[in-house]
């Protein structure tokens, strides 16, 4: 039998450690605890309205929030900074993947600023269909522009929900104004529906292109080319010369086929290199044309309007809709009715006009 009081040097033994301190700054964490703490109504409208990106990052986390009481709130915010929105110019940029739009909108960006502009890039991020986890990596692909005091960059996942993010991108975009950036950019991704919703809530419709990738005008949609109020074509700086004269001429003879514009803008194909910056300067002059034609002629505000009345709808659509499929009746009988749809024994129409009489039964 070993002798207990005997030193035991074999690899298999265990020393006594060293005492360890407190790991948790108890006095860190209570500073922490306290910051997340909710703050009143005037706290956050006095905070965006200065121009604290804290606290506007915490508004439109109250807006992308499912809570009711989160969704209250943030319409009051909203409400109370309404009077300081709608100065600034909204500018989607959309593209294939690939084509660069990260370094774009960092270039273009960085420029803008330089002209004394303040800058909100809000980025509509895809999310996985499976795992409904989102990449968001755009601050760490805009390193320069996320660094930037005078930039503001907020990704927001879609979580397979495309209008419920594009009403949550609408009203991000009244804060960020209230929080005095000038200028708005809208990014997404350039291959699905979304650049119908981005379109319907920006002035400027911006979208990118490659040169000599094959197929140019078969790799996008009709419908976005036709909502382009320009296109320009990316990383010329890769491309030969030969291809990046093609990828011009097509583009602008497909876009002649399109009907005549109803702001009176005619669009516009250019080239640029968002690396080496070529390019850049001749983009952002050609949107302060763009801006200073329309609200000459009057659309600028006309599209506005438009907008603003196709989302008031829109709202009442989607609340409407939520509405619907959270009654109480409407969940218990559905999952029943739908077996029926399935099996056969029950049509889709007839299944519908069921489940809408319980829904107006139970009101």
């Amino acid at each position: 039998m070993p002798d207990k009081n005997k030193n035991n040097d074999s690899s298999l033994s265990v020393n006594e450690g060293v005492e360890q301190n407190n790991a948790i700054n108890t006095k860190g964490l209570e500073r922490f605890k306290n910051s997340r703490s909710s703050l009143s109504l005037d706290e956050y409208v006095e905070g965006i309205k200065s121009g604290d990106r804290t606290i506007l990052s915490r508004a439109i986390t109250l807006i992308e929030s499912t809570k009711t009481e989160h969704r209250e709130t943030a319409q009051d915010i909203i409400e109370a900074c309404l009077p300081e929105t709608g100065d600034s110019i909204r500018i989607g940029i959309t593209g294939v993947p690939g084509v660069g739009k990260s370094t774009f909108i960092e270039s273009l960006g960085n420029y803008i600023i330089d002209q004394g502009s303040k800058l909100a890039v809000l980025a509509i991020d895809p999310s996985s269909t499976r795992t409904k986890g989102s990449i968001l990596g755009d601050k760490t692909r805009m390193e320069t522009l996320a660094n930037s005091n005078q930039a503001f960059i907020r990704p927001s996942p879609t979580g397979g929900s495309l209008g419920g993010v594009a009403r949550k991108t609408r009203e991000t975009i009244y804060l960020c104004e209230a929080a005095g950036y000038d200028t708005i950019f809208i990014e997404t991704v350039g291959v699905g529906q979304s650049e119908t919703a981005v379109h319907s809530m920006v002035d400027f419709f911006l979208l990118l292109m490659l040169a000599g990738a094959g197929d140019e005008l078969q790799g996008i949609k009709r419908g976005i080319m036709e909502m382009a109020d320009a296109i320009a074509i990316n990383k010329v700086d890769e491309a030969t010369e030969k291809a990046v004269s093609q990828a011009v001429r097509e583009y602008k003879n497909a876009l002649h086929l399109y009907p005549e514009t109803k702001s009176g803008w005619s669009p516009k194909v250019t080239t640029c290199s968002a690396l080496t910056e070529k390019g850049i300067p001749d983009i952002w002059e050609m949107i302060q044309k763009y801006m200073q034609l329309t609200k000459k002629n009057g659309y600028f505000q006309d599209n506005r309007n438009r907008q603003a009345k196709h989302w008031m709808y829109d709202t009442i659509s989607n609340r409407l809709t939520e509405h619907f499929y959270n009654n109480p009746a409407v969940k218990k009988e559905q999952q029943e009715i739908e077996q029926e749809v399935l099996n056969g024994k029950m049509s889709s129409f007839k299944a519908a006009q069921q489940l809408l009489d319980l829904y107006f039964e139970s009101l």
